[in-house]
């Protein structure tokens, strides 16, 4: 039986949607395939990894009837991307093997029962459903997620923290560190729903969203997530853990403010990190009236002094930073202006945007 049939650009586009999150080794050999579902015209792909379920659903030509098997996803794709684009392949099922031909190319594959695969079972209740563009979400998370924590022993930080509330959506990631902040207008009412999204399912989101036209569901349940876009659908389970309050740790009415240019901070700090100690990473910020200069050193006693004119008044104030911290936050902005908002050289510095409430990124100083 032909299970489908399409162009190889087609077929890996739809395969590579979903394989993401398939590992290579794994202690259910199983997780290694993805789960082909044909019914009628219509095959459905499922993949798992007992946390993440990736599905979606692409119109392919092929005998008709029903199907269903789980095959090899990343040797699937290895095959597929040495064919050429334009080329028409298929996939046969013959006994318990499934059988991928293109032009003169025949491949026969080792298939597990598609009854074996372990799909996630769905939350019986999720919360009211809401959505953003899918180009907003993906603002979002590129705003916040370089701040997430990478195994950090407190598991609550490995991730991003989702919060719906009224027209507002929130997203925050903290590693203890510093904190950053963004939000965008929901178009209806959500009662407050607060959720924890894993570190692997923002990685993948981040991987799967696009800039184009188009909406992304999103349904929030005591244990998973659900959102729905672009065909597909994916289900995750979530963070347990109390959030760290983050409206404690955004600091109000600093008294030193400065807005200059992100771009000519972001190439001074770039240039001053070179001659950082591989260690500590660390930049000394010397604002004051008229000047802020940036200044770093080393082990090997070299050291980089660059100024940049700025517009300020305020007090004198000299403090350090992780420059990864701040190199991090602006190279993920678009902006191009900045404000730094500081009261004195032991106190967390905020960064703003100009005239918009919905970017904050908190870092904290450190001794140098």
């Amino acid at each position: 039986m032909i299970v489908l049939k399409a162009t190889q650009d087609k077929v890996l586009s739809v395969l590579q949607s979903v394989a993401g999150i398939v590992e290579r080794r794994h202690t259910l050999p199983i997780l290694a395939n993805v789960l082909i579902r044909k019914t009628g015209g219509q095959v459905q792909l499922t993949t798992s990894d007992l946390e993440i379920q990736i599905r979606t659903t692409a119109e392919m030509e092929g005998d008709s009837g029903n199907f269903t098997t789980t095959v090899g996803a990343r040797k699937l794709i290895d095959i597929l991307r040495t064919m050429p684009a334009d080329q028409t392949v298929s996939l046969e099922s013959s006994q318990s093997k499934l059988v991928l031909k293109g032009g003169k190319s025949r491949f026969t594959l080792q298939t597990l029962p598609a009854e074996d695969f372990p799909l996630v079972q769905e939350a019986p209740s999720f919360g009211p459903k809401f959505s953003v563009p899918q180009k907003t979400l993906k603002e979002l998370l590129a705003q916040v997620s370089f701040a997430m924590a990478v195994h950090d022993i407190r598991y609550y930080l490995n991730g991003i923290l989702f919060v719906a509330e009224g027209k507002q959506l929130s997203l925050v990631a903290t590693d203890g560190h510093r904190l950053a902040f963004a939000s965008a207008t929901l178009d209806v009412e959500v009662p407050r729903q607060e959720v924890i999204l894993p570190r692997k399912t923002v990685l993948e989101l981040q991987r799967l969203l696009s800039d184009v036209e188009g909406q992304i569901e999103m349904q929030f349940a005591s244990n998973q997530a659900k959102f729905a876009f672009g065909g597909m659908e994916f289900v995750t389970k979530l963070v347990e853990g109390k959030f760290p309050d983050y409206n404690r740790v955004i600091p109000k009415n600093h008294k030193n403010s400065v807005t200059l240019g992100r771009a000519p901070l972001l190439a001074s700090l770039q240039r001053t990190a070179i001659l950082t100690s591989e260690k500590f990473k660390g930049v000394r910020l010397n604002i004051e009236p008229g000047t802020l200069r940036v200044a770093s050193n080393n082990a090997e006693q070299e050291e980089a002094v660059d100024e940049l004119d700025i517009d300020y008044g305020g007090a004198i104030i000299e403090i350090g930073f992780n420059v990864t911290y701040l190199i991090d936050a602006l190279a993920n902005m678009d902006q191009d202006m900045v404000t730094l908002e500081l009261q004195d050289a032991n106190s967390s510095a905020l960064f703003t945007i100009p005239e918009n409430t919905s970017f904050k990124y908190v870092v904290m100083p450190m001794r140098i």
